[in-house]
């Protein structure tokens, strides 16, 4: 099978893979990755290694990611929007889907040695330099884009469903995490969550290309002379929304609150710089820096739902209350409340 699959996407031409040897990789929650060591026939047919990705094992992590949709919306960016944006992410070699079982498969390029941000320990300001790089890199091309609004897996979110889904897990979220979750944070989301709509409800006049779980666990970072500074996997929440929610959701949940605020305000500068790089102009950044500020909330929303959907670990509860903890901290050092 991969034999075929590499030869159609002309990454060997006759070469055959005559033996594979499979390591599971990566911490993901809704999928499990595996690299395939590869023996040709002929040692320099093609790639030394590759990475699958595959439904989890986990069945209440899957059960979540087949209504979610989350398998779909992974394999459609390969398919439809991967050549269509700047930003550093895997090349696909494979990427399909059967839509009747949810039985999904991406075949990929190894980034190795490239390694994985750590959402717990979090990162430093240089790496979230290269990070909102990133990210301008996948909303300049399709910024304000009008063919996104047709493309049925982008849109699949509604306010009223995100209501549904924070009623029925919010309650569940504190009493798991009672005494873990800041008591300032639990006030600041029992607001949030009153004041819900004019959240969900807010759109700017110029959407793209959203991640929507643009965070360190889903970066790979390579440092080495020569290498991609850093590439994003885990495409599996891409939606059409406001660019800069991703901007505030990696700062938000990747650096301790101390240090994002005394470093925020140059980053979403440096974001907004790469955006006109690469061609948007409509951007000032006030009107930036406004969005920054309503969209500090969004780490805690991810964190509330996601923790509460899918399959518990004692990494995953860590990593959740990281995440909903500094982000929480970010949306009262910028009174978001306030916005909405």
């Amino acid at each position: 099978w991969l034999t075929t699959v590499l030869r159609a996407a002309g990454a060997t031409d006759e070469g055959a893979v005559v033996d594979v040897q499979a390591t599971p990789v990566g911490t993901g929650q809704v999928g499990d990755s595996v690299r395939f060591a590869l023996t040709w026939d002929d040692a320099d047919a093609g790639p030394a290694t590759v990475v699958g990705k595959f439904p989890t094992e986990d069945e209440t992590s899957r059960a979540t990611a087949t209504a979610v949709r989350t398998y779909e919306v992974e394999t459609r960016f390969y398919q439809q929007l991967r050549s269509r944006v700047d930003i550093a992410a895997p090349i696909p070699y494979y990427a399909q889907i059967d839509m009747a079982t949810h039985d999904f498969a991406i075949v990929m390029n190894d980034l190795a040695p490239a390694e994985q941000g750590d959402q717990i320990a979090g990162c430093t300001p240089d790496e979230a330099a290269i990070a909102v790089e990133e990210a301008a890199k996948l909303h300049a091309p399709l910024w304000g884009d009008s063919t996104l609004a047709g493309l049925d897996w982008m849109n699949r979110n509604s306010p009223e469903g995100l209501r549904g889904l924070v009623d029925m897990v919010w309650p569940g979220f504190l009493e798991r995490y009672d005494g873990r979750l800041d008591a300032e944070v639990v006030d600041a989301g029992s607001v949030l969550v009153e004041r819900l709509e004019a959240y969900l409800s807010w759109r700017p006049e110029q959407l793209t290309a959203v991640h929507g779980d643009f965070r360190l666990d889903n970066m790979l970072f390579d440092p080495s002379p020569g290498g991609v500074p850093m590439t994003t996997v885990d495409w599996q929440t891409v939606s059409h929304g406001p660019g800069v929610q991703d901007v505030a959701y990696f700062l938000g949940t990747g650096l301790e609150p101390d240090l994002r605020a005394e470093v925020e305000r140059d980053l979403v500068k440096e974001y907004l710089s790469t955006l006109r790089a690469g061609g948007v102009k409509d951007q000032s950044f006030e009107a930036c820096w406004d969005q920054y500020r309503r969209s500090a909330f969004a780490g805690f929303i991810m964190a509330m739902i996601s923790s509460m959907i899918v399959g518990q670990t004692d990494r995953g509860d860590e990593m959740f209350m990281a995440m909903a903890n500094r982000s929480g901290r970010m949306a009262l050092d910028l009174d978001t409340l306030s916005m909405l």
